[in-house]
Parts: structure tokens; sequence; C-alpha cells
């Protein structure tokens, strides 16, 4: 025969569980943020690269290009070509990096759907 258990045990024993689901629901919380948190870095290094890479080995095919065109038009006028076609590449490498970031959700889904899936076990009633 099973053992009758008083009503403060089974208190006990609900509000022990309940701490450890909360407990569970931080721990999923925290797993999910960090993802996103890296998620979010990867993309940071990925528009960082795009912006070096433009301002950096650009400059020095830019001009390159610049000394190359001024043998056919005005000196001007080929800086003004090398520009924009600089100007084209740096935006193709930002808008990389931002379809990137936009992958990233800040808030933890699988833990909102956890908790709210929790609350509605919690409010069915008890036979």
């Amino acid at each position: 025969m099973a053992e009758e258990r008083s009503v403060t045990d089974v208190f006990q024993d609900i509000l022990h569980n309940l701490q450890e689901m909360v407990r569970s629901e931080i721990r999923l919380a925290k797993v999910e943020v960090r993802g996103e948190i890296t998620q979010a870095a990867s993309s940071g290094v990925w528009m960082a690269a795009g912006g070096v890479a433009a301002l950096s080995a650009w400059i020095f095919v830019a001009w390159a290009v610049v000394y190359a065109l001024a043998t056919r038009m005005s000196m001007w006028a080929a800086a003004l070509i090398v520009a924009f076609v600089m100007a084209v590449a740096a935006w193709t490498l930002i808008m990389g990096g931002m379809r990137r970031a936009k992958r990233v959700h800040p808030i933890p889904e699988r833990t909102v759907e956890s908790v709210k899936e929790n609350l509605e076990w919690m409010k069915q009633p008890t036979k």
C-alpha cells in the first residue's frame, strides 16, 4: 500500500519541481543567447573585414588603376571612375555583413516557447 504523504511534503515537492523548471529554463535561455551573441559577433567580423578591405587593399589597387586610366583621360575623370567602382565593392561587402546580421534573433525563442508550455501545463487542473 502506498505511503500517505502530508500536504506539506506535497507542497515542498511541487516547490522543488518548480524551482528546477525555472533553473532549466534559465540554463536554456543562456545557451540560446550565447548562440545568438556568437552569430552577432560573426556578423560584426564580416562587416569589419569588409570595411578593412574597402579602406586598405583597394587604395593601392585604386591608385594603380587611376594612373593606368590617366594615360587615356584626365586624372580627375580616372579618379572618379575608380572611386565609383570602390564604392560599389564596399557596398557589396557591407550588405553581405548586414544580411548575416539579420539572421540574429536576440529573443531566445525556444525558451519562450518552453516557458509558455510550462505555464499552460501548470494552469491545467489536477485530479
